[in-house]
């Protein structure tokens, strides 16, 4: 093993050469150091030694070019594979050396590798990036020249364990390859995952190392090795982002959302103004604690004594309101440091998102330095309903329920506040963040986390200041309350050169993509799912396990309901006979039993409740779709009706499962659907994918959290 001490002196020699690469020897140096398994390998001088290195360690041999200024050797026509004698070794030497220095005529030639032959086995790819983001992710797919063709790879935060690198394995859409396929030996996992850990380990140790390849790992059914290494450092690391402590972060939230008295910086008697918007809806919302108008002139506003100043207000102020021209802000907010005031609420824009960014970076400095934490600027505001707060110059909302909502898009925050009342759905909060100076999503996720008011976080987001942070945060809180992510611009592709394969397939959004799944966040895929997963997770119980049955009236949407399962990760359960059999006692001959239920069109309301109820009663199921049709013979609010009968006849004998709806028909089933929405049964008129998203959405969040 090599010492840490060897290591640190070895990079600082690269960097006082002044290079951003490893050379292969020096990459192996690092492979040793960390018991990465390479092939046996030297470093020849000339024809003759090449020779004689290649002989000593046996035929066939691979020959390359090591130069700290060719980094991609096969471009350069540095590589030669499968040389079988020592006189191939000497020729193979002199045609190298020709064909770099034809390529870059000043490249610093320290001679050939020459390194002992791998074949067989999967040809796999372990590599690790750096992200803007998240910071260090350790990546794994298929390697060689397959993975600039396929692009099939996944990645996960590092450092990770073992379970995380094995996940990795049968992260990729190839992952079969490696269980081995038409008579071929699987890989050895344990092999390739401890491989994984070990570069993750690596990366950690060094934070200048930027990019890594192991290109190609050969992974067998007796171990892994890799063929080629290549490191890129990059010696200027950015400064640590400053985080308050978790408990800093709570304490400071809980009086932002909890406030018991609230100042409005700029609050106004005219109508049309934000300042009197905020003003009334604090005061028709019906919040209980202090409010105190801020204005330089006003002596009441709205009823309430107005002040000159924060610092003028007698006793405590938890949360500022600002609603003043941005160029003001920066004195308000001074002031409120001064006042001891730990929150701020920055509704105006013209900061960073207006090509103002030392307005921005002003009040960064400004609320660091009095510990004052400031959401926004360039926001709505926000809503905490069991508080009765509406802080906020939209309209004042007072439905309240158990899910919390935030956007970063103050026109997202309008339509989540427009469907979270046109549907119904109760809200503990409604966030606006903006432009994230301060306060962001792990910061909401803190709080939530603790909340008792909310059972579900939902985020849309259109980037994360800090990846890492919101990872952390969310893997935790996944556990216990599920966290839904709508991640806008996921077709951007990350538009940063890259000088390895893992660099130029980092894609910012298969970054996302692959964290968010390490840190149990479900995602949404559309402003509509964030919003339905929002109102429909809190509704189902959790299932027990993974068998899912569909029951139909209507043979079409049956196939699309499976359609829909197999999309979304559900699993449809295998009908066993002695179940087939009973199903098929309630329905007609014509009829389908196994999976889907088929009861056919013109079943009377007798049918649905003996099948659904059976369906509930056996132990073997654990989540139910339901797919209706609207039948003269069974009307939709019949069969609503029916459906929550059974439901709650069930529960009176302990027994709960998920249960969700596709209704199709004439305009009676929207009636319908939200009749069984008010009832636990998440349904959807007209649509046969809705449902079963929502559905999938719940067992996403019970399998990351362990309770399946």
């Amino acid at each position: 093993m090599l010492d840490k001490t060897a290591i640190r002196n070895m990079f600082e020699k690269v960097k006082a050469e002044g290079r951003d690469a490893l050379t292969a020897p020096e990459g192996k140096l690092l492979c040793d150091a960390y018991g990465i398994a390479v092939p046996q390998e030297g470093v020849a001088a000339s024809s003759e030694e090449a020779a004689t290195l290649a002989s000593g360690m046996g035929f066939p041999v691979v020959m390359k070019i090591v130069s700290p200024d060719i980094l991609h050797k096969t471009d350069a026509g540095g590589v030669i594979v499968g040389v079988k004698s020592a006189e191939e070794a000497r020729a193979g030497y002199d045609t190298i050396i020709a064909n770099a220095r034809a390529y870059k005529a000043d490249a610093e030639i320290k001679g050939v590798q020459v390194q002992q032959m791998l074949t067989g086995g999967q040809e796999v790819i372990i590599g690790a990036v750096t992200d803007g983001s998240f910071g260090k992710l350790v990546a794994f797919g298929m390697g060689g020249i397959l993975v600039e063709v396929l692009k099939d790879i996944t990645f996960r935060l590092a450092p990770l364990d073992k379970n995380e690198a094995l996940s990795m394995l049968d992260g990729i859409q190839a992952a079969e390859m490696l269980k081995g396929v038409r008579g071929g030996d699987p890989v050895d996992r344990d092999a390739l995952a401890d491989m994984i850990v070990r570069v993750s380990e690596l990366i950690s140790d060094y934070p200048e190392i930027s990019e890594l390849d192991l290109n190609p790992v050969f992974a067998t059914k007796e171990g892994a090795i890799a063929a080629d290494v290549r490191i890129v450092m990059d010696y200027s690391q950015p400064e640590p982002r400053h985080r308050p402590s978790q408990d800093e972060i709570v304490e400071a939230m809980n009086r932002i959302m909890r406030p018991k008295a609230v100042a409005v910086i700029g609050a106004s008697n005219e109508q049309g103004k934000i300042g009197n918007s905020v003003m009334r809806n604090l005061i028709d919302g019906g919040y209980k604690g202090g409010i105190y108008p801020i204005h330089p002139k006003a002596d009441e506003i709205l009823g309430h004594k107005a002040y000159k100043s924060v610092k003028d207000v007698p006793g405590e102020i938890d949360t500022a309101v600002f609603a003043i021209p941005a160029k003001f802000v920066a004195g308000a907010l001074t002031e409120c440091g001064e006042k001891g005031i730990p929150g701020a609420v920055l509704i105006p824009s013209g900061f960073a998102e207006a090509g103002a960014p030392e307005l921005q970076e002003e009040i960064v400095r400004i609320g660091r330095k009095y510990n004052v934490r400031m959401m926004g600027p360039n926001i709505y505001g926000f809503y905490y309903t069991p508080e009765n707060l509406c802080a906020t110059f939209c309209t004042a909302y007072d439905v309240k329920g158990s899910a919390a909502l935030s956007s970063q898009s103050g026109g997202i925050g309008m339509a989540i506040i427009g469907f979270s009342r046109s549907a119904k759905m109760g809200v503990s909060a409604i966030v606006g963040l903006g432009n994230k100076s301060d306060i962001d999503e792990d910061d909401l996720l803190a709080f939530f986390e603790q909340d008792e008011n909310t059972k579900i976080i939902a985020q849309h987001c259109e980037d994360l200041k800090d990846g890492r942070a919101f990872a952390e945060a969310a893997k935790r809180v996944s556990k216990t309350k599920p966290v839904v992510v709508l991640k806008a611009g996921r077709t951007s592709a990350g538009a940063k050169a890259a000088s390895s394969h893992t660099g130029a397939l980092a894609g910012n959004d298969k970054i996302y993509e692959d964290v968010f799944k390490q840190s149990g966040v479900i995602r949404a895929r559309s402003l509509k799912q964030l919003l339905e997963f929002a109102r429909g997770v809190p509704v189902l119980p959790t299932p027990k396990g993974e068998n899912v049955v569909i029951i139909t009236g209507a043979g079409g949407s049956g196939v699309l309901l499976s359609d829909a399962c197999v999309d979304n990760g559900l699993s449809l359960m295998s009908m066993p006979d002695d179940l087939d059999t009973a199903f098929r006692k309630f329905i007609p001959p014509f009829g389908a039993a196994g999976n889907p239920v088929d009861i056919t069109g013109g079943e009377p309301p007798q049918t649905y409740k003996n099948t659904v109820k059976l369906g509930l009663e056996d132990d073997r199921i654990h989540a139910l779709i339901l797919g209706y049709w609207h039948t003269i013979v069974t009307p939709p609010m019949v069969f609503a009706k029916l459906m929550v009968e059974v439901k709650e006849e069930m529960a009176a004998k302990g027994i709960e499962k998920p249960m969700v709806a596709s209704l199709a028909g004439d305009v009676e089933v929207e009636e319908a659907a939200e009749y069984l929405y008010q009832h636990g049964i998440p349904a959807y008129a007209y649509s046969t994918e809705l449902p079963v998203e929502v559905l999938g959405a719940k067992y996403k969040w019970a399998r990351g959290a362990g309770l399946l």
